[in-house]
């Protein structure tokens, strides 16, 4: 326990703004008896991990992206059992947790002032890659007390990998074409995880880079073998990935891929997978026919997105691009 809360808490607050407190979220609070440190999570990527190798009493609260239908790479019900901060540091240090955990932009003056009360902050990174993800696992699973937990996260990722290697080949020139045009680039999680499914990332060729935009009429001009359509159901952005000139292309494959699968490793990455594995292995040979795929679920609808009736189209959804 920090002695003078009260006066250090006033100290570390001159300065700061705070944001909005999520009210109507569950109020997890500090229960009598926690086996492993409590924790704080402010990162989306960090609260998927953490709901899957913390108990959930360890879990003071998680980030508030992590509740949002357009910003989650966590199942929605499973987040709305928790807390949900907006990160503002009163709220924080009301909370008084053990263990902050947050990506690796936490503002200095939040860094500070935490350092200054005691509070231990643990920074994690973007993973770039499934190396770095899997020590990720290991590394939020020790911090809460439950090894044994990410050991059983990294054996569900490893058995994905060993599901959805990529077929005999050349790889398959693709494009993630997220809501606005936004492509992903090199040096991503998604970009590794295409590769290991028999996909190359053609953004890259381009020279685009990540988060870079490309237009339609760059990609009607000189389209990819398959087209992954990441756009967000909860907005107008999407209208760009299923144009009705995309119809026309012909060779290609567009494809839906859900945001929430773009942005973190961990839980995600089976998942990720699975999906990648599925476009790949349903690729007609040029000039050949495919199966129909079964309907895939639009995020946020009830209505399910079936295949055009092209022999080129598989459904497409929506989703932007997030830090």
């Amino acid at each position: 326990m920090v002695r003078g809360w009260g006066s250090l808490l006033a100290l570390a607050l001159a300065g700061c703004t705070a944001a909005p407190v999520d009210d109507a979220a569950p109020q997890s609070g500090h229960p009598e008896f926690v086996e492993g440190p409590t924790i704080l999570s402010l990162n989306p990527c960090t609260d998927a991990i953490l709901a899957e190798v913390a108990d959930p009493q360890q879990i003071l609260a998680i980030s508030h992206y992590s509740q949002d239908p357009a910003a989650s790479s966590m199942d929605l019900a499973k987040a709305r059992q928790f807390r949900a901060t907006s990160g503002a540091l009163e709220e924080v240090l009301s909370l008084k947790p053990d263990l902050v955990v947050d990506g690796t932009f936490t503002a200095p003056a939040t860094q500070a002032a935490l350092a200054r009360l005691g509070l231990k902050l643990e920074q994690v990174p973007i993973a770039a890659t499934v190396p770095e993800s899997i020590a990720q696992v290991r590394q939020l699973a020790a911090l809460a007390g439950h090894p044994e937990r990410g050991e059983a996260l990294v054996r569900r990722i490893e058995a994905a990998l060993a599901a959805s290697k990529a077929p005999a080949g050349a790889p398959v020139p693709a494009i993630v074409w997220q809501g606005g045009g936004i492509v992903a680039g090199e040096g991503t999680l998604i970009t590794a995880l295409l590769a290991h499914t028999g996909f190359t990332n053609s953004a890259a060729a381009r020279g685009l880079a990540q988060a870079s935009h490309l237009p339609l009429e760059a990609m009607l001009a000189d389209p990819p073998r398959v087209i992954l359509a990441a756009g967000n159901s909860h907005g107008d952005e999407d209208r760009l990935l299923s144009h009705p000139a995309l119809a026309g292309l012909q060779n290609t494959t567009r494809a839906s891929l859900e945001p929430s699968l773009l942005w973190c490793g961990g839980p995600t990455i089976p998942k990720t997978l699975a999906r990648l594995a599925e476009v790949r292995r349903r690729l007609r040979p040029v000039g050949g026919t495919t199966p129909q795929p079964p309907p895939l679920k639009r995020r946020g609808s009830d209505e399910a997105a079936h295949l055009a009736p092209s022999s080129s189209e598989e459904g497409v959804g929506g989703g932007g691009v997030r830090q």
